[in-house]
C-alpha cells in the first residue's frame, strides 16, 4: 500500500450532476407536458424498482433552496442539471414558454449564484416531449430538430445572460439504443434504421444549437455531454482488436467525431451502407455539422467495456445490429461493484484523457459523471444515522486521481463531477442503487442527510489536496 498526496490544479472543477426529470418531480406539471420518461413510467410502472419513478423524484422543484445549501456544505464548485423541454413549453410547435416553470429556473439560478456555485445547464437529458414522440416519432423527424431549436432559442433568450456553461445533450445515444437497438425499454421496437436516424438528428441538433449560440454572441461556452464506453479488446489478437474498434465506431465515435471533428468516421458510413442501414442525411446537414463543432465536452465515465470477436455466425433472419461485430467479454478476476454489476477500473479516466489529447485535438473536457451506486446503504449507517460510505470515498479518490494525473500528462482535463449530488431516480433502477453524497430518506418524507462522503468532498475542496492509498504492494 502506497500513500499518494496530490495537489489539485488551480480552478479544477469539483462538482456533481443530476437531471431535471430525475430530481424535480411532477409538482406543478400541466396536462400535456409529459416527457418520454413520464410516459414510459406510466406505461410500465412495474419495471421500475419498487414502483418509484419521476413523479416525486427528490422533489427538487420545491426543495431546491435546501439542496443548494447542501451543495455549498458539501463543497461543490459546480452543479449540472437539465431544463426539462417537456415542461419548459406549453406549446411545442410555437415555443410558448410555461412562465411558472421558467420562473422556477430564474429562482434556482439566483439561489446558486447567491451561494457561489456555478450552474451548468443541459438542454436535453432524455426529456423529449411525449407529444413529439407520438406525432412525429421523436428524433426520427427533422421537424423535431427544428422544434428543439425553437425551444433552445427561448431558453437562451431567458437565461444566457446568467448561465455561461451550456450543453446540448446528455448521453444522446442512450434512449434510441435502449429502445431501437436493444428493445429493452418502452416502446420496444428493434429498428436499427431508426436508431441511426435518431443519432444523426441529435448530431444535427447539436450543431444547430452551437450555431445559434455563436450567432447570437452569447458569452460562455457551448458543448455537449457524451458517454463514451472506454473499450478494451479481450486480447491483442487482430480479431479481438477489430471487434473493439467496431464497437467504438458504433457507440462512441458516432457522436464523438461529429461533435469534435465535424464529420462521421468514414468506416462507420461504409459499414452502415454495407448492412443497408437506411437513414437520411443531406449534404446541407453534413455541412452544418462540419461548421459547428463544440467548445468543450463532458464525458460520463463509469466502467470499462470489454469485447471479443464474435464466436457464432449471425442469424440470417435477425436484422443488423452492431453486435454482428462483437461479443461482450467479462475479464476474469475483475474488481466489481456487485450492487450495480459494473467493473471498477479507474484507469478508464486516464486512457480516455490520452485519447482526447491524441485523437481529438486536446479539446477542453471534464469528467461529467462518475460514481458508485450501492444497494441498501442503510446497512452502513453509524449509531448517529450517518451513512459511512468509505467505498464511495475510495471510488471518487481513485478516479479523481486519474483525472489529475491526466492533466499533469498534458490532457486538457478541466475537472471531475460526481454522479450524483443526492440519491435520485434512475431508469428502472429507481432508488435501488444510491449514488449521492446526500441521502434521500424515502421512509421519512425524503429527508436529506449528508453522508460521510459529503464531508470528505468538502474537505477535499477546501484543502485542494487529494490523499489516497493505492494497493500496489507485492504480497
Amino acid at each position: 500500500m502506497s500513500k499518494h498526496i496530490i495537489r489539485l490544479p488551480e480552478g479544477f472543477i469539483l462538482g456533481a450532476a443530476a437531471s431535471a426529470w430525475q430530481t424535480e418531480g411532477w409538482s406543478g406539471k400541466k396536462a400535456g407536458q409529459d416527457s418520454y420518461l413520464d410516459a414510459w413510467y406510466q406505461q410500465d410502472r412495474h419495471v421500475w424498482h419498487n414502483g418509484y419513478g419521476p413523479a416525486v423524484a427528490t422533489d427538487f422543484i420545491n426543495r431546491f433552496r435546501e439542496d443548494v445549501a447542501l451543495m455549498k456544505a458539501a463543497g461543490l464548485t459546480h452543479y449540472r442539471t437539465s431544463i426539462n423541454w417537456s415542461r419548459f413549453l406549453t406549446d411545442y410547435e410555437n415555443a410558448v414558454v410555461d412562465e411558472e416553470y421558467a420562473a422556477y429556473y430564474d429562482q434556482l439560478i439566483d439561489e446558486m449564484q447567491r451561494q457561489g456555485i456555478e450552474l451548468m445547464l443541459c438542454l436535453e437529458h432524455y426529456e423529449l416531449p411525449l407529444q413529439l414522440l407520438e406525432a412525429y416519432g421523436g428524433w426520427q423527424s427533422k421537424h423535431v430538430v427544428e422544434l428543439f431549436t425553437r425551444y433552445v432559442e427561448k431558453v437562451f433568450a431567458r437565461y444566457a445572460g446568467k448561465v455561461t456553461r451550456w450543453f446540448v445533450f446528455n448521453e444522446p445515444i442512450v434512449v434510441q439504443t435502449r429502445v431501437y437497438l436493444d428493445a429493452i425499454r418502452w416502446p420496444y421496437e428493434q429498428n436499427t434504421h431508426k436508431w441511426m436516424q435518431w443519432n444523426h438528428h441529435k448530431n444535427l441538433a447539436t450543431a444547430k444549437v452551437v450555431k445559434l449560440f455563436r450567432q447570437q454572441g452569447y458569452a460562455g461556452t457551448i458543448g455537449t455531454i457524451l458517454n463514451p464506453e472506454v473499450t478494451y479488446p479481450r486480447s491483442s489478437a487482430a480479431h479481438d482488436v477489430k471487434a473493439a474498434q467496431r464497437y467504438d465506431l458504433f457507440y462512441n465515435r458516432v457522436f464523438l467525431d461529429p461533435a469534435i471533428k465535424g464529420s462521421y468516421p468514414a468506416e462507420l458510413l461504409q459499414l452502415l451502407a454495407k448492412h443497408d442501414v437506411q437513414w437520411d442525411a443531406t449534404e446541407e446537414e453534413l455541412a452544418i455539422i462540419a461548421a459547428n463543432t463544440v467548445d468543450e465536452v463532458g464525458l460520463n465515465l463509469y466502467y470499462p467495456h470489454r469485447v471479443k470477436a464474435p464466436s457464432r455466425a449471425w442469424h440470417p433472419e435477425t436484422p443488423f445490429h452492431p453486435a454482428f461485430y462483437y461479443e461482450h467479454f467479462e475479464l476474469p478476476g475483475r474488481r466489481m461493484n456487485s450492487s450495480r454489476g459494473w467493473e471498477i477500473q479507474p484507469r478508464i479516466v486516464f486512457d480516455m484523457a490520452q485519447r482526447m489529447k491524441e485523437e481529438y485535438g486536446n479539446l477542453p473536457w471534464f469528467v461529467a459523471e462518475s460514481g458508485m451506486g450501492i444497494e441498501n446503504e442503510a446497512q452502513f449507517k453509524n449509531p448517529q444515522g450517518e451513512i459511512q460510505d468509505d467505498y464511495r470515498i475510495n471510488f471518487i479518490a481513485e478516479h479523481l486521481y486519474q483525472a489529475v494525473r491526466a492533466r499533469e500528462a498534458g490532457s486538457n482535463c478541466l475537472g471531475y463531477m460526481l454522479w450524483a449530488f443526492t440519491d435520485n431516480v434512475s431508469p428502472m433502477n429507481a432508488f435501488k442503487n444510491r449514488y449521492g453524497l446526500i441521502e434521500i430518506d424515502l421512509d421519512n418524507q425524503r429527508q436529506r442527510r449528508m453522508k460521510k462522503s459529503a464531508h470528505w468532498f468538502r474537505q477535499l475542496r477546501d484543502s485542494q489536496q487529494l490523499t489516497l492509498n493505492i494497493d500496489d504492494d507485492a504480497k
